[in-house]
């Protein structure tokens, strides 16, 4: 089982030549083959449980070979650690953060952030479930699913380009349905995030251990695992009920989809 099997992750894999010579010579050597998931999950487990600060030194990065041709999704350890410091502080009041986090390990994030604060993470994670807007980036011909030795595994992988065209239907869907409003702003800044990669990147979502809770979440239903999922489709024929202005379309499409990500979080409670 994977180190962190909760996890998912959203990455962009940019040309191993849109980085610079330096490294792109360090990047050069990892082989395709390498556990880079593995080696990741356990340097992020290791730091929950021995709280040391994220190094700000050559950090690893995922690797993608695609028709030739090398794409990078480096790591971004510091910048995430900082996102995720940054998150959760505006999320407490300041009298209550520095009960859950030790200041000495504040101020070592901290010692660098302007140098941290401008970079920007190749990936995004979420913990138990996954972002429906994550969905609206791919079509089912963009899926890969089978089992390897971590188990079930669902990867979703298209062209940066198609992935902006999808986002940005997805955003105009949910604003001529709704209006401005926290839904509408989350997939704005997906896009936003997408924006700033090369034009020749690929995005790919991994659903990390998930899938193996998934599948056994559509068994235990009565379907037939991974084969069962059709998050993709959901999501599609969600936004398609929107654009159309037919609520009772994009109202069967976001159920089926909360419905059966809802018993995949349920297994956190369970653990």
């Amino acid at each position: 089982m994977r180190p962190t099997p909760y996890v998912a992750s959203l990455r962009v894999y940019e040309p191993i030549t849109a980085f610079k010579p330096d490294d792109q010579a360090r990047w050069n050597q990892i082989a395709v083959t390498s556990p880079t998931g593995w080696d990741e999950q356990k340097k992020a487990l290791r730091r929950t449980i021995v709280t040391e600060p994220p190094a700000l030194k050559p950090d690893g990065a995922h690797v993608l070979e695609h028709e030739g041709k090398r794409y990078i999704a480096p790591w971004s350890t510091a910048a995430r650690c900082w996102a995720a410091l940054d998150d959760f502080k505006s999320s407490l009041p300041v009298t209550l953060s520095k009960f859950f986090l030790p200041q000495k390990i504040e101020d070592a994030i901290n010692v660098n952030s302007e140098v941290v604060e401008d970079k920007v993470s190749h990936i995004i994670t979420a913990t138990w479930t996954i972002p429906p807007r994550w969905f609206a980036l791919f079509e089912p011909s963009d899926r890969v699913r089978g089992t390897n030795e971590d188990g079930a595994y669902t990867i979703l992988r298209t062209s940066i380009s198609n992935a902006k065209q999808r986002c940005l239907f997805a955003h105009q869907a949910v604003v001529n349905a709704f209006g401005n409003g926290p839904i509408e702003q989350e997939i704005a800044d997906l896009l936003q995030w997408l924006a700033i990669f090369n034009d020749q990147s690929i995005v790919e979502c991994d659903y990390g251990g998930l899938a193996v809770y998934l599948e056994k979440s559509i068994v235990e239903n009565g379907e037939p695992g991974l084969n069962a999922d059709t998050s993709i489709e959901d999501v599609a024929k969600s936004l398609a009920g929107l654009a159309a202005g037919d609520g009772a379309l994009a109202g069967q499409g976001y159920e089926r989809l909360v419905t059966r990500w809802r018993r995949v979080a349920s297994f956190e409670q369970a653990m």
